[in-house]
């Protein structure tokens, strides 16, 4: 099990609260852009990296099944976590758990891949993409919280958790030999559950569903990066 996988997923979630402490930053512009730019790179690396390499070593029939799975696991998460992932939340002063229990499944699934045994560029196309994601995830997140009246240090406990549940997947996905057995269907899961969050963020980012040139270029930039990490 590779220390700088487990240190990258758990400083993105650290690094988003950073941002929040240093700018603190709204529900903006800067934020929707960053989402942009990681839900390109998701799509990218799913359509580059994850989906050729799932097809080439795939021993499992009907594969499609559980990336289409995913992609509705995905919609039931978003149900509960108020679609956090991308970007989505309202001030409120009551926190759901709903929410971070939803972001925490999320996460943890995400991990498990990285745990089993990839090819070195998908494995380093996956960690990047989740690294992207996490980020901003953790800034709207941790934002949420502030911004509902709770406690500082009652939030970072809780940023905490969520930031220990991609290494966790990571090492469950390592340990337990049934997860081994099953790791294409996991990656399946996975990547329908990219799918469904790069797809959404693409097209919710926009106002009225139409593109501005800013987030164009940064949907450029985000899948030219995909394309060369190939």
């Amino acid at each position: 099990m590779n220390a700088t996988t487990l240190i990258l997923l758990f400083a993105s979630v650290i690094a988003g609260a950073i941002v929040v402490e240093i700018f603190k930053p709204n529900k903006g512009r800067n934020i929707q852009i960053l989402l942009t730019f990681s839900g390109a790179y998701l799509l990218a690396v799913s359509f580059l990296h994850l989906l050729p390499e799932l097809f080439i070593y795939n021993t499992t029939e009907n594969i499609g099944l559980y990336i289409l799975g995913g992609f509705v696991i995905q919609i039931l998460l978003e149900y509960f976590s108020q679609g956090i992932e991308h970007g989505h939340f309202h001030k409120s002063n009551i926190i759901p758990f709903s929410v971070l229990i939803s972001l925490c499944l999320h996460a943890l699934l995400e991990g498990v891949p990285l745990g089993g045994d990839l090819q070195e560029h998908t494995h380093n196309a996956l960690l990047y993409g989740i690294v992207l994601h996490k980020m901003p995830v953790a800034i709207v997140l941790m934002t949420f919280f502030l911004q509902s009246g709770m406690r500082k240090q009652r939030a970072y406990i809780f940023l905490l958790v969520f930031a220990l549940m991609a290494p966790l997947g990571v090492y469950a996905g390592n340990i337990f030999e049934t997860l081994s057995h099953y790791h294409n269907e996991i990656m399946a899961i996975v990547i329908g559950i990219f799918i469904h969050i790069s797809t959404t963020i693409l097209f919710e980012s926009t106002d009225g569903h139409r593109f501005s040139f800013t987030k164009i270029i940064t949907i450029i930039i985000g899948t030219i990066l995909a394309v060369l990490s190939l």
